[in-house]
């Protein structure tokens, strides 16, 4: 397996800046999000204070972006990491259906403005996943509930149905829903998991869906699920100066390392926790 210099989680201004730094600095990495970018980004109606972009839209701004990477010859990798678990001297990253390896990481995936269900945590990897394209195999013949908060997350239930005999899918935004046979859509509030040794039922607003397995498929994974030992502040992942975690080799940069939610700061960030990744890269390969 290629093992890459840099993962990068996350195509909003701090990833985006943090894979300009690695390329600029001749490193190999991946960087995983979207060629759609950053939501948050497209949907701003003006950004007043963006160095170089006065007053440019959202949309405008999102323009910018993509050009440069795309003139950079930057890739992106349209695979939702869900896990980033330390091996010692590099990452084992899970994402989407496949398994890849980097000697440091950055995470820039933004903030989940959802919070944790109750009993979520508690049942993570009880029967609770936030990837079912990862797990679906573990499902065959089995119910699962899938929890969507965009129309994407629409083809993981499609795909969780070849695996299981039936799949419950709760929507959390608007639009009509036409997924085939074997997938029930439910329009409800989910309000908690709960089970004795795992999880046994989403309860919502309407009463109680039972499965074997439930997926809650958000924008992107609470940051102290995503890399487990994470530092924490409070919601936010927990950094220095130089954007270093606690974790060697672990860096973080953008809105997920707390306020102010500015691109410009978010930027910034992701330049500087490149520039580390490089200056860690560099130590370890002297020893």
């Amino acid at each position: 397996m290629k093992r890459y210099d840099i993962a990068i989680i996350g195509t909003g201004p701090a990833g985006l800046s943090a894979a300009l730094t690695a390329k600029a600095r001749n490193k190999s990495f991946l960087l995983f999000g979207s060629r759609s970018l950053s939501p948050k980004v497209q949907k701003a109606h003006r950004v007043l204070n963006y160095l170089g972009l006065p007053n440019a839209s959202g949309q405008e701004l999102q323009a910018a972006f993509l050009s440069q990477i795309e003139g950079e010859g930057i890739e992106i990798t349209e695979e939702k990491a869900t896990l980033v678990y330390p091996m010692g001297d590099y990452f084992s990253i899970q994402a989407g259906s496949g398994i890849y390896e980097a000697s440091a990481v950055i995470i820039a995936a933004g903030m989940a403005p959802q919070k944790l269900l109750p009993g979520e945590e508690e049942f993570l990897g009880r029967g609770v996943s936030y990837c079912a394209t990862c797990d679906a195999a573990l499902y065959r013949g089995k119910t699962a509930a899938i929890v969507g908060y965009s129309p994407e997350d629409e083809g993981e239930a499609r795909f969780m149905r070849e695996y299981a005999s039936k799949v419950t899918y709760v929507p959390m935004y608007e639009g009509a829903h036409e997924l085939g046979s074997g997938i029930e859509v439910v329009r409800t509030s989910p309000k908690e998991i709960v089970g004795k040794m795992k999880a046994e039922k989403l309860v919502t607003s309407d009463g109680e869906i039972a499965a074997d397995g439930f997926f809650i498929l958000r924008e992107s994974v609470p940051p102290s699920q995503l890399v487990p030992g994470i530092a924490m502040d409070k919601n936010h992942i927990a950094v220095g100066r130089a954007m270093e975690t606690n974790v060697p080799g672990c860096f973080a940069a953008g809105d997920i390392t707390g306020t102010p939610y500015q691109y410009m700061k978010s930027a910034g960030e992701g330049n500087v926790a490149a520039l580390s990744a490089v200056k860690y890269l560099d130590a370890v390969n002297i020893r």
